[in-house]
């Protein structure tokens, strides 16, 4: 317990895992907190003359099991082995922590996703520049970034890292200015300066400066850089040569999307349960490399003609070069991980069966490689970084068995052949029956005994046993052990002698494996740069196919990016609704022309349930994946270059900061207006509608004539329930008023879902509120108000007539709802005239109402 609490005094903020022979034990606070994350019995155990204390423990083969449960539930685990044999040693055994698993130093499977990075983030917070880093210990992807916070901010939303780093004095800053919702820990503050962040990533990447990074000049972000790595230290992680690169996040070379868009265009994450997103809509992946990188395009889409133009061309030979894609296809079918098992190599933890796989996917990424070789040259760029590797996949081959086992210490991993020690060790161990069996034939030949066994217990190990028939022809020799009923058992040097080579042996192959695996691990670690490479190029390579399949199977066109400031699609729609509409439907596609000359702003009217909204997201989905590199769904597009899209869809409220609807629909329409640049695609619904209807149309209109007389004269598209503002379109050159079509048939409204120039004067609400299933009572009260205020014989009128308006009676009726006979018992009360009523004809009238209850019934 001494030693214990000495060890936990160091981890005070961690579940302590203390290994005991074949359990891990928690103690104390520890053993609460375990027993009740993991439902495992909580004993108590007398600790000498002190008190009873909590205990709760698990086998320690269920680490993989408990220890994630652990980390899931918010828990920082310090997992502390056995540091000797305790065979070998007297006394205590020496104990230490040999690693601190956090959410976001997390290496196990169970604990990780396989389509998505565990990203570790570190802030540093600053009041001229901040600095971000992102880590992922699985992969070794290290990216890092600096600028204002509301960049900060942005990357947090996109990245979504498990935890966040920050300085025990910054925690207040960070807490208010960015999101709460993350995982924190708190670091030193001394941690978070500028030349401890510079010496240790020196120090790790092992060079003199890190001007070959591009971030010589980038201060904050080497900081926050710095500190990610002191953190991985601190966690008991010294082997991490997997992380061997940094790359640098520059806001400028990609499409700038704030938080609120990203959330608004349900890019990752649907507010709506079992929602669809546009991740799920474009991601054909089949590597797990291939869905990471996926995620990251379509979160920081291009901004460089150039580099689109090059994915759309490689989509392109892909789509055209079917057979050849579908080969590849095959290819990536057969390719694992390469990304997280390249990184479990240096921390030692990848197992006999995870090698294999790593070699079979080398010997799938090089059969890409001359696939390649054979399709269309602009391929070439793409395959160029696969290295064949075959100095490792012959290693591998030629070490280690094809049906290797889960871990080393199974046996049987290494090839016959490797290792002639461990061979003929093998012969000795595993081939014993058959030595046995011809020590048993010769002793039994030469004392005349047939009846002769050899066999083997764990008191005496390996004797001879003979019957009591038998007895007297036993040699002098022998030395008998244990006398049975009717036999006894004896012992012979030679039966010693071998079973101490047989006993021995299995120690001594264990050992050599082991010897002959951790160096196959080394050899691996020397090619973990190269292999690194061939994941990146395949998952560039899956993205790709993915754009392919997607465009292939929905009908997509290749964009074609202009410098032109233009957006002109043609019968476009929306991915994500196009591919979950109910068979037979079909989607109805609209076209879209914005331009700077003619139609800079659209003011787009139509009734509720139209699908405004959906043309307005279409719209920014489609530019977004011609960004990306990807076909859209349209039958031609012009896309020119976009560099921010901004968008103000649907309302939420932030109860929890303090804001209501409106109060964040002005935040975000706020970051709009003062971010505004020439390339800039807006994209407003429903603005004003959280306040008054005067005040409503007010910011609305004032809103619609900045963005028309602003000097980036930005694309806009507006839609909006106030027909007011179709009046702009006299008023401003660039303004243009469209609508969604309707049909009317009776009290049913029809949505055609077609865009038509002009605008529109009726909203369709109350219908849309029978459909959803209103009383008609409340509905038909609710057009009786619509009359009065759509009368306009006066500016004043509509509001004097809704003062003189009578209330509405709500008092209840008990007849309401009810069938028709119940309403003939109604009439017939009503009809009835009490004053003139003689008792018989009241009691014949209740007998009257009294049959029609029963018929009713």
């Amino acid at each position: 317990m001494k030693q214990h609490q000495a060890i936990k005094s160091r981890y005070p903020d961690a579940v302590l895992l203390f290994r005991v022979g074949d359990f891990y034990e928690t103690f104390k606070e520890d053993a609460l907190i375990a027993s009740k994350v993991l439902g495992i019995t909580l004993t108590k155990r007398a600790n000498g003359a002190a008190s009873h204390i909590e205990l709760a423990g698990f086998p320690h083969h269920s680490l993989d099991t408990y220890l994630h449960k652990l980390v899931k539930a918010g828990h920082r685990v310090a997992i502390c082995d056995q540091l000797e044999d305790p065979k070998a040693v007297k006394g205590i055994v020496k104990r230490g922590v040999t690693e601190i698993v956090t959410p976001g130093v997390a290496v196990n499977d169970k604990l990780l996703e396989n389509k998505s990075n565990n990203f570790l983030a570190a802030v540093y917070l600053d009041e001229k520049e901040n600095g971000i880093a992102f880590l992922d210990i699985s992969t070794g992807e290290f990216f890092v970034a600096q600028g204002n916070m509301e960049y900060m901010d942005k990357l947090l939303q996109s990245f979504q890292p498990s935890e966040v780093l920050v300085g025990k004095g910054k925690q207040r800053l960070f807490r208010e200015a960015l999101d709460q919702k993350y995982y924190t820990f708190p670091l030193e503050d001394w941690i978070f300066q500028h030349h401890y962040g510079y010496e240790t990533l020196m120090r790790h990447f092992d060079t003199q400066s890190l001007k070959g990074y591009g971030i010589e000049e980038w201060p904050a972000a080497t900081i926050a850089a710095g500190a990610a790595l002191h953190y991985l230290k601190d966690t008991e992680h010294p082997h991490i040569q997997h992380i061997n690169s940094i790359q640098r996040i520059t806001a400028t070379e990609f499409l700038w999307m704030d938080r609120f868009t990203i959330r608004n265009l349900e890019l990752m994450q649907s507010p709506v349960e079992n929602g669809y997103t546009l991740l799920q809509a474009m991601d054909h992946t089949i590597t797990p490399m291939g869905s990471r990188l996926l995620k990251r395009w379509i979160i920081f889409p291009l901004s460089d003609k150039t580099q689109i133009e090059q994915r759309l061309e490689w989509v392109t030979v892909f789509i055209r070069e079917q057979d050849a894609a579908d080969e590849c296809r095959k290819h990536l079918r057969q390719i694992g991980d390469i990304e997280r098992l390249a990184a479990k190599v240096p921390l030692k933890k990848i197992s006999p069966r995870e090698v294999i796989q790593l070699g079979r996917s080398l010997r799938h990424c090089a059969a890409i490689k001359e696939l390649a070789a054979t399709m269309d040259k602009a391929i070439a760029p793409l395959t160029a970084g696969i290295d064949l590797c075959t100095d490792i996949q012959d290693t591998i081959t030629s070490q280690l068995n094809e049906e290797a086992p889960v871990a080393i210490n199974k046996g049987g991993a290494i090839k016959e052949g490797v290792h002639e020690e461990l061979d003929q060790l093998r012969k000795i161990a595993y081939s014993g029956k058959e030595y046995l069996l011809q020590i048993q034939q010769a002793e039994s030949q030469r004392t005349g005994i047939p009846s002769l066994k050899v066999a083997f217990n764990n008191v005496f190990g390996y004797y001879l046993e003979v019957t009591n028939t038998h007895k007297d022809k036993v040699p002098s020799e022998w030395i008998r052990k244990q006398t049975l009923a009717n036999a006894e058992r004896y012992i012979t040097p030679e039966l010693k002698e071998y079973e101490e080579k047989i006993l021995g042996a299995e120690e001594k192959i264990a050992s050599l494996e082991l010897q002959i695996y951790d160096g196959l691990v080394d050899k691996l670690q020397t090619a973990l740069g190269r292999m690194q490479q061939n994941a990146q190029a395949v998952a560039r390579i899956d993205c790709l196919l993915s754009f392919a399949h997607i465009a292939k199977e929905y009908q997509y066109c290749r964009p074609q990016i202009s410098e032109d400031q233009v957006l002109d699609i043609m019968l476009g729609r929306h991915p994500v609704i196009e591919q979950h509409l109910q068979p037979g439907d079909t989607y109805v596609a609209n076209d879209i022309l914005l331009n700077k000359e003619e139609q800079q702003v659209i003011i787009l009217t139509g009734p509720n349930m139209s699908g405004k909204s959906a043309l307005l997201r279409q719209t920014a989905l489609i530019t977004l994946m011609a960004h990306v590199g990807s076909y859209v769904p349209a039958t031609a597009a012009v896309i020119g270059l976009t560099d921010k899209i901004f968008t103000r869809v649907g309302a939420s409220d932030n109860l929890s900061g303090g804001e209501s609807t409106f109060m964040v629909e002005m935040n975000e329409t706020a970051s709009i207006v003062n971010n505004l640049s020439a390339r800039s695609l807006i994209l407003l619904d429903e603005i004003g509608r959280g306040t008054s209807t005067y005040d409503g149309i007010s910011i609305a209109w004032a809103l619609v004539e900045h963005i028309h007389g602003h000097q980036h004269k930005p694309k806009t598209l507006f839609a909006t329930h106030y027909h007011e503002l179709n009046e702009l379109e006299h008023k401003l050159p660039r303004v243009k008023n469209y609508h969604i079509t309707h049909k009317e048939t009776g009290n049913k409204v029809i949505f055609l879902r077609k865009l038509e120039p002009g605008g529109s004067r009726h909203s369709f609400g109350i219908q849309v509120a029978r459909m959803a299933g209103m009383p008609a009572s409340l509905t038909d009260r609710a057009n009786e108000i619509l009359a009065v205020l759509e009368e306009k014989h006066a500016d004043n009128a509509p509001v004097e007539k809704i003062k003189k308006m009578p209330v509405q009676n709500f008092q209840l009726n008990i007849f309401d709802g009810l069938g028709e006979d119940l309403r003939r018992i109604q009439t017939q009360l009503f009809t009835v005239d009490i004053n003139t009523l003689t008792p018989v004809e009241a009691l014949l009238k209740l007998n009257e109402l009294k049959d029609i209850v029963k018929v009713y019934q």
